[in-house]
């Protein structure tokens, strides 16, 4: 999955008026989350650059707070807390998001949604349906495999090949219809387009008639996606030139609206 973008001097050197055990706990948790969830104490020493005993001191008091659990072979997961707080997030995140899918709808004429990647699934945290009385709707809070739908391509492009054919093989390739990709390679070859044209198309590959333009949130806090869904009659070749650049900015304006937030 994407690498923690701390540095091993970041780690070290706390930022002016920010309190260096609170920075420190939080960096290792975020590496755990980077490295899958689960990390040995060397592990979190080499990647960093903290000593051993401030590592076992601050994973101490994580533990003690239930944000952290030792396993049985010594090592050390994230913890069962954690998921109240990122459901809480989750919901916030798709509030915060709402008057920019609601931007997107006045300007597309589409129904708009947010999705992010949770673990090996697709979430959708928010949506704001089209004025249109023929409409698509995704219900927030469902949860679908990434290979069938528009923002799975979107987010799951920002990730190395070998990652997504891991989760491929975990989740499996169901065809959702007869235009869904079922192959690994069929897959990234699609991934290969959303690299280089900038944005994602879901044709009728989650659902017969729907044709789905995704783009991702760059720098997004979490892997999140943006997208628009209609009737293939509306959502056309011709609508695509005309809606895709909505949609890349309202992502990039989103982005920097929830980078302000956490400043």
């Amino acid at each position: 999955m994407p690498t923690s973008s701390a540095s091993t001097t970041d780690s070290a050197r706390p930022s002016a008026g920010g309190v260096q055990s609170l920075e420190r706990a939080f960096d290792l948790l975020e590496r755990m989350a980077d490295a899958g969830g689960e990390v040995g104490l060397s592990e979190l020493s080499a990647s960093s650059g903290l000593p051993l005993p401030t590592i076992h001191r601050l994973m101490r008091t994580l533990v003690a707070c239930g944000y952290v659990r030792q396993q049985p072979n010594r090592r050390y997961a994230l913890g069962p807390r954690l998921i109240r707080l990122g459901e809480s997030a989750s919901r916030l995140l798709g509030t915060w998001a709402r008057p920019y899918l609601a931007r997107l709808v006045d300007e597309t004429g589409e129904t708009a949604n947010m999705a992010l990647l949770d673990g090996d699934e697709i979430v959708y945290v928010a949506q704001v349906p089209s004025k249109h009385s023929m409409r698509m709707f995704t219900e927030v809070g469902r949860r679908v495999l990434p290979h069938s739908t528009g923002v799975g391509k979107a987010l799951l492009a920002g990730f190395p090949d070998d990652e997504v054919r891991s989760l491929l093989s975990r989740t499996g390739m169901p065809a959702a219809t007869e235009k869904t990709i079922t192959t690994a390679d069929g897959f990234l070859a699609a991934l290969d387009d959303v690299r280089r044209l900038g944005y994602a198309v879901d044709d009728n590959e989650q659902e017969l008639g729907v044709r789905c333009l995704a783009v991702s949130v760059p720098d997004s806090p979490t892997a999140a996606a943006i997208s628009i869904s209609g009737p293939a009659g509306r959502v056309t070749e011709a609508a695509t030139d005309r809606i895709v650049p909505v949609l890349q900015q309202v992502a990039a304006e989103l982005s920097e609206a929830l980078a302000s937030s956490g400043s």
